[in-house]
Parts: C-alpha cells; structure tokens; sequence
C-alpha cells in the first residue's frame, strides 16, 4: 500500500521474524488510534522494478485491520515520482 500521509515506511508485525532481519533500534510513533506507540526499526533494500534500489529505515507496526503487508511511505516515495490519476483509480511510480 502506498500512504503519502505516512512519514515512515512499515512492515506488519511478525514480518521482520520471518525474513530473518534483526532490529537496529526502537522508536515510538504516533497512529490515528494510539499515541507512544514502541515499534522495532529495521534496516531493509526494497527492489523495484528495472533493478531500481532503495534502502530505507523501515518500522515494524500494527496494521490492523488491513490485509497488507508493506506500507510505502513518504521515506520511500521521496526517491521517485508519484502521479495518481484519481478518476482512473490508476498509480504510476518512477524513479
């Protein structure tokens, strides 16, 4: 899922144990439910197509509620362009 409202880019809780990534640090983030919430940071690459790069600090948090896995955040989409064409329901991401 891409979220321009999100500052951080997110992984689902347990996702982290199942790739094998071990955290470099912790911090607290603030949701539309919760405030002060702890989430582990892990460093990953994110591939993109044409071989496309990207090395992020991701947080390991809840998505309740949401039956995705990843979210892209602003962390991420600051190394492309993003253009919605809203009445087409249609995304294209470039880098």
């Amino acid at each position: 899922m891409i979220d321009t409202g999100a500052t951080s880019s997110v992984i689902q809780v347990g996702l982290a144990a199942q790739l094998g990534l071990n955290p470099v640090g912790v911090t607290y983030i603030n949701t539309p439910s919760s405030t002060n919430v702890a989430c582990y940071e892990y460093l990953v690459r994110l591939v993109f197509p044409n071989n496309v790069l990207v090395e992020a600090t991701v947080l390991e948090a809840p998505l309740q509620g949401q039956h995705i896995q990843c979210l892209i955040g602003r962390d991420v989409l600051a190394h492309g362009v993003l253009v919605y064409i809203g009445y087409g329901n249609l995304f294209s991401l470039s880098f």
